[in-house]
């Protein structure tokens, strides 16, 4: 999947001689927690979150100067030292972007123009929609061993059933020799499906049907 497809393409947005006080009107009239900030050509020129308003604040104890604060113009505190990405980067390449910075939200830019945002939420409804959580199914998670064609023999067997798949997921065992197969199925009857796969010697990690505990 790629960025274009799941990123706010209407954009909120301010410059950067706009307040402080009309930013955080903005956040809470749209329920947003971050801003891009814009040039006359809509050029990006930086961001404002509500943590960089927090951070600016002035203490509880210094009531007097928060008018003073709240007419500041947004470049006074906005970050410029910016990540970006564009339309048509992968979105879990983006996601581990903005783990690894510690970032909410990433503005999107192509030719230069901002054309879109993409927030940790945004990726969070992605990822949910792509593992199929969002639809009723069943949950199978199966350990197999860390070679070529498992995918495969395990999908077969589901097909025997005529079983519809949602969604596959592979991350690895914390013995390397093999590999976490997860299914995401539509259907809610699945001890015959979990029965298949035991007798064709599958580790079944999920659900344990037998009731014992592993």
């Amino acid at each position: 999947m790629i960025v274009k497809q799941i990123m706010h393409k209407n954009v909120i947005t301010l410059s950067s001689d706009d307040t402080i006080s009309l930013a955080l009107k903005k956040m809470k009239q749209n329920k947003i927690r971050h801003i891009p900030i814009v040039n006359e050509d809509h050029n990006l020129v930086g961001i404002v979150t509500e943590r960089d308003v927090k951070d600016a604040s002035p203490s509880i104890f210094q009531l007097e100067l928060k008018e003073d604060f709240l007419n500041k113009p947004i470049n006074s505190i906005m970050s410029t030292n910016l990540i970006t990405g564009h339309p048509l980067d992968f979105v879990e390449e983006l996601a581990a972007v903005l783990i690894e910075n510690n970032i909410g939200c990433l503005p999107i830019l192509q030719d230069s123009k901002l054309v879109g945002i993409l927030t940790e939420t945004d990726m969070l409804n992605t990822f949910v929609k792509l593992t199929g959580a969002d639809q009723p199914g069943s949950h199978i998670e199966i350990k197999v061993p860390n070679i070529a064609g498992k995918l495969a023999e395990v999908s077969s067997i589901l097909h025997k059933r005529r079983v519809n798949i949602s969604s596959v997921l592979v991350y690895p065992d914390c013995d390397d020799q093999y590999k976490i197969l997860v299914f995401r199925i539509q259907t809610m009857n699945i001890t015959m499906i979990v029965n298949d796969l035991q007798a064709e010697g599958y580790d079944v990690l999920w659900p344990n049907v037998s009731g014992n505990e592993r």
